[in-house]
């Protein structure tokens, strides 16, 4: 009985408390009429009568801003999340971190691998690189304005010298079909929403490089071993040699009437072999292998990663620019080149004009006209010498 009588109080006491505060609310308009005379000397420093104070903008709005003057950007979102770890299942290092952890380099204004990483290929390497490439397409449009198809100035014989044995062009066209799809396909990932997007849209802009990635992925090994193939087969025709030297300091007779002397392949296709299919192609491939993830042992970080991106994308458009000259020569560049790739053959003319060093090895016989056993195209005879 004491207990609850006990309680009993404790409640009174604890209602008692609660209604304090009301009844000195209630009081206050008692008071009122004094306050305007306490606040009047702050009213003639502070903000007008009927002045209210902008609300702080919210989040949301701060959002809605943002999406309107760069739609996708959810910055806000990932600064959240910035060096949230947790723990994963996944194999491999890193896969717990959704970003990057905020590294200061000393000197620069970046506090992320992730964000130098984005500005090198945002105001580097996209600009520079694509402007590298525009600049060698307008340089061979005005060079065909200005010379047209070189050759023609020796007439056919009729007597066909064998360039290319089938192995040889086999392993060409292998290489060849790669580098372009790897070309079309890096070309339209990287500069494709500049041209493409506006055009397309963005739901079929993505579905196209989303199958343009894979493309890539898979175009690369086969680029890779047929690059090995190519080396290993045109090696021994690329040596350099004292008449290259001739050919450099004249650019190959390229702005003149006449075509230096050159063996079964000119300084500058020499060139094209020693710097762009060794040099860049052991950047490219090597620098795709482990964007690709195939080479064993390596932890493939995010740095690993962006760094081989860097070197990939900047051999890549080296490797493209120097490509470009190469398959204009191959193609409407000069008379004939296209067919003796297609066929293996060339008139004894063309061989004449062209490479006339070689020519002349044909023609007395160190090197063979007919080195593979095939016929030679249209039924035309295969000669090893010239009247």
């Amino acid at each position: 009985m004491t207990t609850s009588i006990r309680i009993l109080l404790g409640g009174l006491a604890l209602a008692v408390a609660a209604l304090g505060p009301v009844q000195a609310q209630q009081a206050a308009p008692a008071q009122a009429p004094a306050a305007p005379a306490a606040e009047a000397p702050a009213a003639k420093n502070g903000p007008p009568a009927g002045f209210v104070a902008p609300a702080e903008p919210r989040a949301d709005e701060s959002n809605a801003e943002r999406n309107k003057s760069q739609p996708g950007n959810n910055a806000p979102v990932w600064r959240a999340v910035r060096e949230t770890g947790g723990l994963t299942s996944l194999p491999g290092a890193e896969k717990g971190v959704l970003i990057q952890p905020f590294v200061q380099y000393p000197g620069s204004k970046f506090t992320t691998a992730g964000e130098a990483w984005r500005q090198v290929r945002n105001q580097w390497i996209l600009p520079y690189g694509g402007s590298l490439l525009l600049i060698v397409v307008v340089a061979m449009g005005l060079f065909y304005r200005a010379k047209g198809t070189l050759g023609g100035h020796e007439p056919d014989t009729g007597r066909k010298i064998e360039r290319f044995t089938p192995l040889e062009r086999a392993a060409h066209w292998t290489n060849a079909i790669a580098f372009v799809a790897l070309a079309v396909s890096g070309v339209i990932m990287a500069w494709g929403k500049f041209f493409l997007l506006p055009i397309l849209g963005g739901t079929l802009f993505g579905w196209l490089t989303y199958a343009l990635k894979n493309l890539h992925n898979f175009a690369g090994p086969l680029f890779a071993v047929s690059l090995v193939i190519v080396l290993v087969t045109f090696i021994k025709d690329n040596w350099p040699s004292a008449d290259d030297w001739k050919w450099i300091k004249s650019a190959g007779g390229l702005f003149g009437a006449e075509e230096v002397p050159s063996h079964r392949f000119n300084a500058g296709e020499k060139i094209v072999f020693w710097g762009g299919v060794l040099v860049l192609g052991f950047i490219v491939v090597a620098s795709g292998l482990v964007l690709n993830m195939l080479v064993p042992g390596m932890a493939y970080l995010r740095s690993d990663m962006q760094i081989a991106h860097m070197v990939h994308a900047v051999a890549g458009v080296l490797m493209m620019a120097m490509f470009l000259g190469h398959i204009y020569m191959g193609t409407i560049g000069m008379k004939g080149a296209y067919s003796a790739m297609r066929t293996g053959y060339v008139d004894e003319g063309w061989a004449k004009e062209h490479h006339r060093l070689w020519y002349d090895d044909v023609r007395a016989g160190r090197i063979p006209a007919q080195r593979s056993g095939q016929a030679a195209p249209l039924g035309a005879p295969a000669s090893g010498h010239a009247d």
